[in-house]
């Protein structure tokens, strides 16, 4: 199945779409200058994407738009504590060469996961791994363009 969708949050906000001129509107280009902005494909029932878009996208034919509105738990789920690694801060240095990262910064994981730095001390660094999107109910706009 093919298609063009815009992903919002509860309020308001566009944060993906298909669409390059959604994307501009929404300041997504800017912030992604390479990506590009193309319907997307997913074999239905191929876990390519979150279970409640998944779900929703079953029986649309060509030409139908639906908008889909997906709780946390069929989307990224709720934060978990399990997420939040703590690090020893000397340890931490010595991995990245020297630097800490400040509060607000990225790490990046072996698996490539992001996790936001959330506390630095003398002791201890603790990174937030939780998706960007966990606890959040996402609604989809989309428009099916072809059906394989």
């Amino acid at each position: 199945m093919t298609l063009e969708y815009t992903g919002k949050l509860d309020d308001g906000t566009v944060f993906d779409t298909s669409k390059e001129s959604v994307a501009e509107d929404a300041g997504l280009a800017e912030a992604q200058p390479d990506r590009e902005y193309t319907p997307l494909t997913v074999e239905v029932g191929g876990g390519q994407v979150i279970e409640g878009m998944e779900e929703g996208l079953i029986g649309l034919e060509a030409g139908e738009t639906d908008t889909l509105t997906i709780p946390p738990e069929k989307a990224y789920g709720q934060p978990s504590d399990e997420n939040v690694e703590e690090f020893e801060t000397d340890e931490l240095r010595e991995m990245l060469g020297g630097q800490l990262p400040e509060e607000g910064a990225y790490l990046e994981a072996q698996d490539g996961s992001q996790g936001e730095i959330i506390h630095v001390d003398e002791d201890v660094v603790r990174a937030d791994f939780n998706p960007p999107l966990a606890g959040e109910t996402l609604t989809f706009d989309v428009e099916v363009i072809e059906v394989n």
